[in-house]
């Protein structure tokens, strides 16, 4: 089990374009999702990005087959790993929903996403990935794959007073970022 640090806001490597990744189903990949599932579960995370934690690639994963304590009203989101992600929205309808992020703890921000999304792109082995997504799903997705280029979510917040730390917000929740 490898646990590693998390980037946090203001780290410029979490400002950074990732690279896609052009071999897969070698050592070195499979290594990084291993890494990423052992630090996304040390930290009860709903997903994680390569560039969380420090890795210059296009992954991500998200999802878990149990209730997230950081988000527990929230649906279960099918584990998934995805490599190489394009995101394309379905219309213009957009949701604004409360987020958190493990590189910028403490703090929530309600945040505009578009509310369905097709996504496509590939897992560890070089399988095609092609979903639709919609509520939380195409939340995760979309937040995780904006890691991807190098923005964070408080950049996607169109009102910053919509911004504010856990403990006060959701004092329900808090003790699960703490752990």
């Amino acid at each position: 089990m490898t646990i590693h640090t998390i980037l946090k806001m203001g780290d410029a490597r979490l400002l950074r374009t990732a690279q896609p990744v052009t071999a897969f189903d070698t050592p070195a990949l499979h290594q990084l999702v291993a890494d990423l599932h052992d630090t996304m579960r040390a930290a009860q995370g709903a997903g994680l990005a390569a560039p969380q934690i420090g890795m210059d690639w296009q992954v991500v994963i998200f999802g878990s087959d149990t209730p997230n304590p950081r988000y527990p009203d929230r649906p279960l989101v099918p584990p998934t790993v995805l490599i190489n992600p394009t995101i394309t929205p379905l219309g213009d309808a957009q949701e604004e929903d409360w987020e958190g992020c493990l590189s910028v703890p403490g703090l929530r921000g309600k945040v505009p996403r578009y509310s369905r999304i097709h996504y496509t792109g590939w897992d560890a082995l070089g399988q095609p990935i092609d979903r639709v997504a919609e509520g939380f799903h195409a939340r995760v997705v979309q937040h995780e794959c904006d890691h991807l280029w190098g923005v964070l979510y408080p950049a996607r917040m169109t009102d910053l007073r919509q911004l504010g730390f856990t403990e006060v917000l959701f004092p329900e929740i808090s003790a699960a970022e703490d752990d």
